[in-house]
């Protein structure tokens, strides 16, 4: 372990993790997460553009400015299904596809409780067919989100899968959610250890989000769906976080369908730790195996 590793599991267990497992108000929750972003993951101005998707209803999104190539990282951020936009997660992006050498982008998806289960599944999906319609190829594009964005990927991938449509050419996820049931034993076993998520507020968050719908419903919890002819994938977790199962859940479903699927888990660090990819080894190692396992399918497709 690093010493910037072990001063960020102190900073997140003192602070951050107490304000999550505490905090009510969901307002007050996004501005100091887009607070903390802007200080802690700030952006170059001009590096990414604001566009207007064609969907309907119409959709948001981050666009990394001055791309050059065919190819384009499509990716879902993370927050709970209720917090999180393209601007808390664009150094997360565009760090990945600076080292890949493709363009990105980041859809605004709704989020809750404003706007439910499926809200967010249609959402991406709207994302997913405006890139296609503006003539990117499907085999140009990998998908990838971390924690409900990696869950929201996976549930993408089902519902292409489901409806015959051309797959991406591979997926990329970071701790991802896929199990709404929440049914892994990690989620207790690991609660002392997570330094990040706290588990108590789970059941009330994913329902928040599901607003009485089926989470056993595979676009909600996707490791429940099915994926025959997926294209590979490599998922990222920590054996140290209370979402270990969920990972490990969703490789199984994927390996049982055929996939290619890299399970790769790393000790003692916390929950999508490659966003701190900048300050910490370990992070920027996990960002190197993630940008050469994105750079070998999408030169591949």
């Amino acid at each position: 372990m690093s010493w910037q590793l072990w001063a960020l599991d102190a900073w997140l267990r003192l602070n951050e993790k107490p304000r999550l497992a505490r905090g009510r108000s969901i307002p007050a929750a996004r501005a100091r997460m887009e607070a903390t972003a802007a200080v802690a993951f700030p952006q170059p101005p001009g590096l990414w553009e604001p566009v207007r998707l064609r969907a309907d209803p119409p959709l948001e999104a981050w666009r990394l400015a001055g791309a050059e190539g065919p190819d384009v990282l499509l990716w879902l951020h993370g927050g709970a299904y209720c917090l999180g936009s393209p601007r808390t997660h664009a150094d997360l992006a565009a760090a990945l596809a600076r080292r890949v050498g493709s363009g990105a982008l980041l859809p605004e998806y709704r989020l809750a409780p404003e706007h439910v289960f499926p809200a967010a599944v249609e959402d991406a999906l709207a994302a997913w067919q405006a890139l296609t319609a503006e003539g990117v190829p499907a085999a140009r594009i990998a998908l990838g989100g971390d924690s409900a964005g990696g869950g929201l990927a996976f549930a993408l991938l089902h519902v292409l899968i489901e409806a015959g449509a051309p797959l991406p050419a591979c997926v990329l996820a970071f701790s991802p959610w896929t199990d709404l049931t929440l049914s892994g034993a990690s989620l207790r076993r690991l609660a002392w250890r997570d330094a990040f998520l706290p588990a108590r507020r789970m059941v009330e968050i994913r329902d928040q989000y599901l607003a009485g719908a089926d989470p056993g419903d595979p676009r909600a919890s996707p490791h429940l769906g099915r994926f025959p002819g997926a294209p590979p994938v490599l998922i990222q977790a920590s054996r140290a976080e209370i979402l270990l199962d969920d990972a490990r859940l969703m490789a199984a479903r994927l390996a049982a369908d055929g996939a290619r699927v890299t399970l790769d888990l790393a000790p003692s660090v916390p929950h999508v730790w490659q966003a701190y990819h900048a300050r910490l080894p370990e992070a920027a190692a996990a960002m190197d195996r993630a940008a050469a396992f994105l750079s070998a399918n999408l030169k591949s497709a």
